[in-house]
């Protein structure tokens, strides 16, 4: 294992931005740690075919900084922390590769506990783990959580609800025209639990099994990559990677209300005043999705699913405070969001100021 790890300058108010590489297995990845003012930085590992080592720069910048606002408003005390792998999740993969992240992840000495995202199975964060006591998500072990997606597709859900009382003046999702943007894990676990609830179900994806498979299993109808922000819809989930909500597309958007879990859904904080102004409800993603967060961090706390169960209820709760906060001020629901993850982390620098 020849394992290379380079600190880069990363931007102003991030913690450490670190490039792994190792020649033998062919890994090549970025670890970011945006704050550890609420705790040890945490937040999962994605594998994507970026088209550029630039691109997954940007990306892991992003989901880390996204992770410490999704960490402080759930109250997990965990910072923010996001890695990404370059590469074929389908064909890329091997146990060296894993082992080599693991021990890029070891070297941070708890800094940073990463977990499964897209492209990162249970099984592969198993591999990851042989070298690290910081990677969490794993089927075995007293304390082990298994795979997020569940959860976080059941605090999406929730939130949706709430979100659809607020819009339409009633969670009863029947006959609601709910169109989920990409069949992973979440989203199809998401998918199920509306079609369970009677919602007629749109679905769109690249990948052709997931969509055979959601039409076999939900009646769901199918709308192509292309054409979704031209469909007839009454609610939005976003599912898949992020910046799918730009001016240009919120404009075209037919939905009244955008709820989904994908991470980062704005390309730029200011389509949320586009969507406002067009009287659709957007659900902050940090906020909706934190349901995978929840479940690892009593992994990492070693609690019980007490621990787990409780902050889930309390994501669609803190959703509803937003929204009755954004209709009370007039500000976006992002823009209350974002007032709330501040004053959390201040409070916790002050903290941290003061045990020193």
């Amino acid at each position: 294992m020849q394992l290379n790890l380079s600190d880069e300058t990363p931007p102003a108010g991030y913690e450490r931005l670190l490039f792994v590489e190792d020649k033998t297995s062919g890994l090549r990845a970025y670890i970011c740690i945006h704050s550890t003012a609420c705790g040890p930085a945490a937040g999962g590992c994605r594998m994507w075919n970026y088209a550029s080592q630039s691109e997954a720069r940007a990306d892991v910048l992003r989901l880390a900084e996204g992770m410490t606002s999704k960490n402080a408003v759930a109250g997990l005390g965990l910072g923010g922390g996001k890695s990404v792998i370059i590469g074929n999740a389908a064909s890329d993969k091997s146990e060296a590769l894993f082992r080599a992240f693991g021990k890029a992840v070891n070297s941070l000495q708890g800094q940073y506990y990463t977990a499964e995202d897209v492209g990162i199975s249970p099984d592969d964060m198993a591999m990851i783990a042989q070298m690290t006591p910081f990677a969490v998500g794993l089927d075995h072990g007293d304390h082990g959580s298994g795979d997020p997606s569940p959860f976080t597709a059941e605090g999406v859900f929730q939130c949706l609800k709430v979100g659809a009382a607020e819009v339409f003046s009633s969670g009863d999702l029947t006959g609601r025209k709910v169109l989920v943007q990409g069949l992973g894990h979440v989203g199809m676990s998401l998918a199920e639990k509306l079609h369970q609830a009677g919602a007629e179900l749109i679905v769109s994806d690249i990948n052709a099994d997931a969509i055979a498979q959601a039409q076999a299993r939900f009646g769901a109808s199918v709308c192509a990559p292309e054409a979704v922000f031209e469909t007839e819809m009454d609610i939005f989930a976003p599912c898949a990677l992020g910046g799918v909500l730009t001016h240009e597309t919120a404009r075209r958007l037919t939905a009244r209300l955008v709820c989904g879990a994908a991470n980062n859904q704005l390309a730029t904080p200011d389509v949320a005043e586009t969507l406002r102004a067009r009287n659709i409800h957007y659900l902050p993603d940090y906020v909706v999705n934190a349901g995978g967060i929840i479940s690892v961090a009593g992994e990492i706390h070693q609690a019980g699913p007490e621990y787990r169960q409780a902050r889930l209820a309390g994501v669609a709760e803190r959703i509803q405070q937003i929204l009755i906060a954004s209709r009370e001020t007039g500000k976006t629901t992002t823009c209350v969001a974002d007032e709330m993850v501040a004053s959390i982390v201040a409070d916790a620098r002050a903290q941290q100021a003061g045990a020193a």
